[in-house]
């Protein structure tokens, strides 16, 4: 996991609230129509409804995001879920706290 690479992905506000939103999935998207929420993740559909841009822009910030090892994806269906990489985001805490 490249430093470089997380600081990039969080350098955006809307990749920050995407990240932080799915801490919290529950209270910031709706409840899923199967599946669990914590489980599964979050549909792409949910997230590119909330954030309000295009969907190529919500797909790139969103594959950031996972090259960065902040999220994980899984494939349900036709839809793609997402979900913290809980993880992976304590090694990067780990890692700052060496580092830095």
């Amino acid at each position: 996991m490249e430093l470089l690479e997380v600081f990039k992905a969080l350098s955006n506000e809307t990749r920050l609230l995407i990240i932080q939103w799915l801490k919290n999935p529950e209270v910031h998207f709706p409840k899923p129509h199967s599946g669990d929420i914590h489980e599964d993740g979050v549909c792409v559909s949910d997230i590119h409804k909330k954030v309000g841009l295009s969907q190529s822009t919500v797909s790139l910030y969103l594959s950031m995001l996972q090259n960065a090892g902040l999220i994980k994806s899984k494939r349900i269906g036709q839809f793609t879920y997402y979900k913290r990489d809980e993880e992976n985001i304590k090694k990067i805490a780990e890692l700052l706290a060496k580092e830095l």
